[in-house]
């Protein structure tokens, strides 16, 4: 099974271990990781000794899902990744992405996503694409409701490290096979409407 292919503006590639910095750089940004760290960075050792060997080992357990880097089809500039992170039995994936701030506001959250949904029904077949987020990160949120996605529930989750706004809990948001083969049959301009 080959990666995934590329849109319209983003070209996919298997990550590597040369992608270390390239993954601290984009951990480093305040406003990245704000949603996820409170704005802390990952550290090189955690990047390099646990985080990437871990991702490159799922590609080879469940072929066509893992995490991809995603790179400008035009200047070939490293723009951040995508995920479909397999479940232990690789039957359902979490969609995921992470871009560079001076990306945001040009919709390749949602082009990425779009393309990673439609690769885990059509190419890889699980039976289920999920996604969560804080309830206050309104922009994630708004990429999952495009790439087609539904919420299914708000839950709260007791953190030892809480940041600004775990008090209003976690989204979860999903789209299953079934409905997929309803959704991926609309032409784009109708699923661009929404």
């Amino acid at each position: 099974m080959s990666d995934l292919p590329s849109t319209e503006r983003l070209r996919f590639r298997r990550l590597t271990m040369a992608d270390v910095d390239a993954l601290v750089e984009l951990d480093s940004d305040p406003e990245v990781m704000r949603f996820l760290s409170g704005g802390v960075p990952t550290p090189l050792a955690t990047v390099r000794d646990e985080q990437l060997p871990r991702l490159l080992a799922q590609h080879e357990r469940h072929p066509g899902l893992g995490r991809w880097a995603a790179h400008d089809r035009e200047s070939g500039e490293f723009l951040g990744w995508f995920a479909l992170d397999p479940s232990t039995d690789g039957t359902e994936a979490e969609l995921g992405y992470r871009l560079r701030r001076s990306t945001w506001g040009r919709g390749l959250a949602t082009e990425g996503s779009r393309a990673l949904v439609r690769h885990a029904f059509e190419t890889v077949g699980v039976r289920r694409v999920w996604a969560e987020t804080m309830t206050v990160n309104e922009r994630s949120r708004r990429v999952m409701v495009k790439a087609g996605l539904r919420h299914v529930r708000t839950f709260h989750t007791e953190w030892d490290d809480p940041i600004p706004g775990t008090e209003h809990g976690e989204v979860e948001y999903e789209v299953r096979a079934e409905e997929w083969a309803t959704i991926g049959q609309e032409r784009p301009a109708a699923r661009r409407a929404r």
